[in-house]
């Protein structure tokens, strides 16, 4: 399973969701996952329309549940992991996920997305 992870600011155009999914890597997902208040934002649902993907809705105490590779004190502060994206990533992705890599930042700074991976079992 691959699952993209996003965080994005309110004012986010999709264009940076677009941006900053394909800095992360891109390539075939199965879904993508943000902080449960954010799963019904117009941007994302966008996105995975225009993808063909689920949204997959994380709850504050899977998101804490992760350990992310990289911290932003704001985002810790807001959902209590270092980084929204990368820890809706492999909470979206399941146990014994991993990172492909840190989460990649949009040009304009207002999206970020990482993506995780689990193989089956």
């Amino acid at each position: 399973m691959r699952v993209a992870g996003l965080g994005f600011r309110a004012n986010a155009p999709l264009a940076a969701l677009k941006d900053a999914l394909a800095r992360a890597g891109g390539g075939p997902l199965d879904a993508l996952a943000t902080a449960e208040a954010k799963a019904e934002a117009p941007v994302l649902r966008a996105l995975a329309a225009e993808l063909g993907l689920p949204v997959l809705a994380q709850w504050p105490a899977a998101l804490r549940a992760q350990t992310t590779a990289t911290h932003s004190s704001r985002i810790a502060a807001r959902y209590g992991t270092g980084s929204l994206a990368e820890a809706a990533a492999l909470a979206g992705a399941g146990p014994g996920a991993r990172l492909i890599g840190p989460r990649a930042i949009s040009a304009d700074r207002t999206a970020t997305a990482a993506i995780a991976e689990r193989n089956p079992t």
